[in-house]
């Protein structure tokens, strides 16, 4: 299963315990298309969206008006697979789409023309490295079994952890497994540690002993998610770009003013009870204006974009998950963002 299909994937947790499932679903639309407010026969922008709490707000952007407030026309369509999603903005299918960075990285790879435009969030604490009772340290992770869906950002997590502590990957064996099947397989004691994302990190934790070594609040900047567009909505209509950007800030301020309403709307979209969406929301660290321009900045270390996208096509690279890195400096567009900033008077 790949990276973001949490929510509507907690029930194969149960059938996976001693096989890998597959739990790619098709995409399905959002209630309706949103229109321009002016009336105006205008082409939608066919975006999609997942199950991931960065990206969830979304929801709330369509269901509040707010596309429309800020002069967007915009198609908004639901994925139960993230997948699925990213394979329909690579057929032409969706003109934007939320991804994360690796997965942008790899269609660009492919020869998919796509843009990062916007921050949605960071994962700070939803991805984790669960370990059995014995394991006190990275150290001690040498010479174990280690089950995770290889090329996802928890391997990449992983790898991160064992760099740090000095650790060659050789000296750790990779299980790969579906994500849900290795957290199964964790619980189920045939391995000794897991790389899993919320909420397989909650049936992780399930086993006896278990416990979190290290997650991705330990490494910031190592997880990051977006809006991504296709380079010819960037090129034909960057007018509907901006006001899509517009309609994500004014979205984090109709939640922190709504918050009752607008977390309903979320937990409704993600399937789970309010309570659930607030906890696997508090490992998501949701960008502002502010963070959104500083991680668009060079820089030297995992909060920079540029820099991040540098280390995750290494990433990428020495585990064959593409052939060769693409031209990252053309992957990142931060007009629109800082357009936004000069309107609000905040340009840095």
């Amino acid at each position: 299963m790949q990276r973001r299909s949490f929510f509507t994937s907690l029930g194969l947790f149960f059938a996976s315990v001693l096989i890998t499932v597959s739990c790619t679903q098709s995409p399905t639309p959002s209630d309706s298309p949103t229109t321009a407010t002016n009336g105006d026969d205008v082409k939608p922008v066919v975006m999609g969206f997942s199950a991931w709490p960065g990206w969830i707000p979304w929801q709330v952007t369509e269901e509040a008006g707010l596309f429309e407030a800020n002069g967007a026309t915009v198609d908004l369509r639901w994925f139960d697979g993230y997948l699925d999603s990213i394979n329909a903005l690579t057929a032409g299918q969706l003109d934007a789409n939320t991804q994360t960075l690796n997965d942008t990285i790899s269609s660009v790879a492919a020869g998919s023309e796509q843009v990062i435009v916007l921050v949605n969030d960071n994962s700070t604490g939803n991805d984790k490295i669960i370990v059995s009772e014995e394991i006190d340290s990275v150290e001690d992770l040498q010479g174990k079994t280690v089950a995770v869906e290889e090329g996802t950002v928890d391997h990449f997590l992983l790898l991160l952890g064992l760099e740090e502590a000095g650790i060659d990957p050789a000296q750790v064996t990779i299980q790969p497994l579906e994500t849900g099947a290795a957290a199964a397989a964790f619980v189920a004691g045939q391995v000794d540690a897991v790389g899993v994302f919320a909420p397989f990190t909650t049936k992780a934790l399930e086993r006896e002993g278990s416990k979190e070594l290290f997650s991705s609040a330990d490494f910031p900047g190592a997880i990051p998610d977006h809006l991504v567009v296709s380079r010819q909505l960037l090129e034909e209509r960057p007018e509907q770009v901006q006001a899509m950007v517009d309609s994500w800030f004014a979205t984090l301020g109709y939640i922190e003013e709504n918050q009752s309403e607008a977390y309903e709307i979320m937990a409704k979209r993600a399937g789970v009870s309010v309570e659930e969406y607030r906890d696997y929301d508090a490992g998501t660290t949701i960008f502002s204006l502010e963070d959104n321009l500083n991680a668009f900045e060079p820089g030297d270390d995992m909060t920079s974009l540029s820099y991040a996208a540098q280390r995750i096509g290494d990433f990428l690279v020495e585990n064959d998950l593409i052939q060769e890195k693409p031209d990252l400096e053309m992957l990142f567009d931060d007009r629109f963002v800082k357009a936004y900033a000069e309107s609000q008077g905040s340009a840095s």
